[in-house]
């Protein structure tokens, strides 16, 4: 029964990571990548579409990004959502597609790049430790009711712990790679 708590709480934390992970590709740090605009989100079709949804994204070399409409008819749509972005990438239309040439990262854009990391990897901790917290508490109604011993939900806490500990490691590694990414 504890190991399908611990299960349950693994995969919540997984979510997590994983979630750090997507916000930190789409983090512009100097290299061309399609993570950076796939998500970006543009009024096409009386709605509001993610870019990849709209068209093909490559990434020709290490400092252009090249976007591929389906239709022709959304070029300007696509080319507005990017202007309006707080990517700070100025779009140019070539013939049925837009190219996007990433500048260099200049100190302070990476200072800010930093900080930003920081959050995001401490809202990705926050997570995982209310988490914790909920389970804590529902295996600790257990213990109270008489369902699982004391021994039971001492021994589940301290699993708990190394799976925090696990997943706090994850998160931290993750940060250190995007900030040496950043400082190439």
């Amino acid at each position: 029964m504890i190991q399908n708590y611990l299960d349950k709480i693994k995969s919540k934390f997984e979510k997590s990571v994983e979630t750090f992970k997507s916000e930190l590709l789409s983090l512009r740090v100097g290299r061309a990548s399609p993570a950076l605009i796939e998500n970006l989100v543009v009024d096409a079709y009386d709605s509001k579409m993610k870019l990849q949804e709209l068209a093909s994204i490559s990434a020709p070399d290490a400092k252009i990004l090249e976007i591929l409409p389906w239709d022709k008819n959304i070029l300007k749509n696509i080319e507005e959502a990017i202007r309006k972005s707080p990517l700070g990438l100025n779009p140019n239309i070539a013939g049925d597609k837009i190219r996007l040439v990433l500048p260099p990262l200049t100190d302070e854009r990476k200072k800010e790049l930093f900080k930003l990391i920081s959050r995001l990897a401490e809202e990705a901790r926050q997570i995982i430790r209310k988490e914790r917290e909920e389970i804590l508490r529902e295996i600790g109604r257990l213990s109270k009711d008489g369902e699982i011993s004391e021994d039971e939900f001492f021994k589940f806490k301290e699993n708990l712990q190394k799976l925090v500990d696990e997943f706090n490691a994850k998160i931290k590694d993750l940060q250190n790679k995007k900030e040496d990414e950043i400082n190439k």
